[in-house]
């Protein structure tokens, strides 16, 4: 997977921060995704493009657990976000969703908006196209990569069923 970085430098980014709760009564990714980010960055989804990567500091996804906020991620074309960390609510709706979401230590520190990121996930690794860097990333447990591997845990669960 690559894709061009979008940096939100700061730590404690929340859900109502990524997709405020006066847009909680959409379900659409597509609707959700005109509102994503807009209280941080007014100018979000005229810059991001299909397959691009977020990249943060700790605690990503802290607050409310919603999952519209990966919904408005992905309805406006973010593949994946690589933080710090993770609130752990805002991870695991990830996975459930099918969302790729890639912890590495720091990475916010090394990272600019722009750069072109390859997410290497079999090696655990990212590869910095525009810095010539690359940077190991916590693995993802299997369980989870069977479940984004099956598009979300309702699919993994039904892909079990049969």
């Amino acid at each position: 997977m690559t894709g061009k970085a979008h940096c939100y430098k700061r730590d404690h980014i929340n859900t109502d921060e990524i997709i405020p709760a006066r847009y909680l009564n959409m379900d659409k990714e597509a609707d959700l995704a005109k509102h994503a980010m807009e209280d941080i960055d007014v100018d979000f989804l005229n810059k991001v493009k299909d397959g691009d990567i977020i990249v943060a500091g700790e605690d990503f996804g802290c607050g409310s657990s919603r999952e519209h906020a990966v919904w408005a991620l992905r309805g406006a074309g973010i593949r994946a976000i690589v933080a710090d960390t993770f609130a752990r609510i805002f991870y695991r709706n990830c996975i459930n969703n099918g969302f790729l979401a890639i912890e590495c230590k720091q990475i916010s520190e090394k990272v600019d908006s722009g750069d072109e990121l390859t997410i290497d996930i079999e090696n655990g690794i990212i590869i910095n196209s525009s810095k010539n860097e690359q940077y190991k990333f916590l693995a993802i447990p299997g369980f989870a990569r069977e479940i984004i591997d099956a598009g979300g845990l309702l699919n993994h669960i039904a892909g079990k069923v049969k």
